[in-house]
């Protein structure tokens, strides 16, 4: 099933509002209730849901528990992906604690970088490694994704290293656009752009 970026960003969205609903204990949800937890319309939701094929019921919406497995059988993989971070400064350390047990399919394996006092330790439970191991440890650990934290001026030069290494996706948090080959999957988060889009909201208002 291939699925529009922004249907799967819903879809995980979905996914993560729906797990906290059922951990509360309710079995049964209405696509206007899962529209005014994301702030969008309860059309939008009904759309995605039905473009995945799955139905309520008039009378009680949509099953809870259902909705979350068939999600997660489509964004997720049967054996999970592991994912390393490259660069192991502030806004890496965020997101391993972050990402720490938040999905059991994606498991961050190791953190990789230049600094010899952070090699060798484990951080969060992750082995940091130098970057000179990355190619053999995307083997040896079968590592499929890449988060980008490194500094401006390094961007590049790290994507090149986990594309001559096999990587098949890259999530890349700095703020140097990257333009990578077709096979490599790139998903860029620039957070002064976000900013901006707040700003300019607040603005208007």
């Amino acid at each position: 099933m291939h699925l529009p970026d922004k249907t799967i960003e819903r879809l995980s969205q979905y996914r993560r509002n729906l797990l906290i609903t059922l951990a509360k204990g309710k079995e049964f949800i209405f696509s206007h209730e899962i529209a005014q937890l994301l702030h969008i319309t309860p059309v939008q939701v009904r759309r995605d849901i039905m473009l995945i094929g799955y139905n309520g019921t008039l009378r009680r919406g949509y099953d809870i528990k259902e909705l979350i497995d068939l999600i997660g059988n489509i964004i997720d993989t049967e054996q999970g992906q592991n994912v390393c971070i490259m660069g192991l400064g502030n806004l890496g350390k965020a997101i391993l604690n972050y990402f720490a047990g938040k999905r059991p399919k994606l498991k961050v394996v190791a953190a990789f970088d230049i600094n010899p006092e952070k090699i060798g330790h484990l951080y969060a439970g992750v082995p940091v490694l130098h970057v000179d191991e990355l190619k053999e440890k995307m083997i040896s650990l079968d590592i499929s994704i890449g988060i980008i934290t490194v500094p401006f001026d390094k961007a590049l030069e790290t994507a090149n290293l986990l594309v001559d290494s096999g990587i098949r996706g890259i999530l890349n948090f700095s703020s140097k656009p990257l333009n990578l080959p077709e096979h490599v999957y790139l998903e860029e988060y620039d957070m002064i752009t976000s900013i901006e889009k707040v700003a300019y909201h607040t603005k208007r208002k």
